[in-house]
């Protein structure tokens, strides 16, 4: 397979938003900045002074997002705008933020994709690696598994299959496939928000999580009803989501994949597991010829 790699792209010029937190329910400032060459996508805590690179070694949370963190600092929530990013095609990006999470904005990647497509991006250099995937790779847990395999036939890109089964009767089993390009990811997937059973809002809540989480930034599902008073934006909007969060998980691995997911009843942490497996040994993997591996430091912790 001919993995030719392409120019690095960052932004054009800065932007920033306000938007609530998820957990804290405070306001939280973001400002995305063009970062140089080779930077890769840094979470950079401007109430701290410290950096932390978005690296799958680095997730240390994957409870109800995907965090990461380096020593005392963490940077939580942030599988949509990953997720974003990797639909554009943004490799090197400076994220400013003032707080130990990213906004949730309506619970979708779509005000994050607004963002990006309204600052604009551009080719800067140097040469974007593709991680093609050359072996099955696999991780399960209770029954939910997660699986990367090489691409078919000589095809290139990233291919999703994901299925997904809940008790509640309004999102039931789902399953949903899908081709990774930046049009395709504004059209089916961009708008797809979070969602949680109106049963685990309390307990959420006593131990001082989702305080911010609102009918305006997640679908709540009571058995067969949906609390939102306009209803669903897909039929199956909740696979959809799902999907997001596997996107956005996977390009903590610091390079486009190549390659095809499978999943049933996947989650933030047997994705994160699954970058781990694949790094875990070498003969899972190659990348584009003429960028050097360290600079995408794939060293599992």
């Amino acid at each position: 397979m001919n993995l030719n790699a392409s120019p690095r792209r960052t932004l054009k010029a800065p932007i920033s938003a306000v938007g609530r937190g998820l957990h804290s329910g405070h306001d939280v400032r973001i400002t995305l900045r063009p970062a140089g060459v080779n930077a890769g996508i840094v979470f950079r805590r401007i109430d701290l002074g410290v950096d932390i690179p978005a690296r799958y070694d680095l997730v240390t949370d994957t409870r109800l997002c995907t965090l990461v963190s380096l020593g005392s600092a963490q940077i939580g929530t942030i599988e949509h705008l990953m997720a974003a990013l990797a639909a554009v095609g943004v490799d090197d990006l400076i994220v400013e933020v003032d707080a130990p999470e990213l906004p949730i904005f309506d619970g979708s990647a779509a005000p994050f994709l607004f963002l990006v497509e309204s600052a604009g991006t551009i080719e800067h250099g140097g040469a974007r690696p593709a991680l093609e995937i050359l072996r099955p790779v696999r991780v399960e847990q209770n029954g939910a598994f997660a699986e990367l395999r090489p691409q078919q036939g000589g095809a290139t890109g990233f291919d999703i299959a994901l299925s997904i089964e809940f008790q509640a009767r309004a999102i039931g089993a789902q399953a949903y496939h899908f081709h990774l390009s930046a049009d395709a990811f504004a059209a089916e997937i961009a708008q797809a928000r979070t969602f949680t059973l109106r049963g685990e809002i309390e307990a959420l809540r006593k131990a001082g999580l989702a305080l911010g989480g609102s009918l305006a930034n997640a679908v709540v599902v009571d058995d067969e009803k949906v609390m939102n008073p306009e209803g669903l934006r897909y039929n199956d909007e909740f696979v959809r989501h799902k999907l997001l969060d596997v996107i956005g998980d996977l390009y903590l691995a610091g390079a486009p994949i190549v390659g095809r997911f499978i999943g049933c009843r996947t989650g933030h942490g047997l994705n994160n597991r699954l970058l781990r497996a694949v790094f875990e040994n070498q003969a899972n993997y190659r990348l584009a010829t003429g960028v050097p591996e360290r600079s995408l430091q794939l060293t599992a912790a």
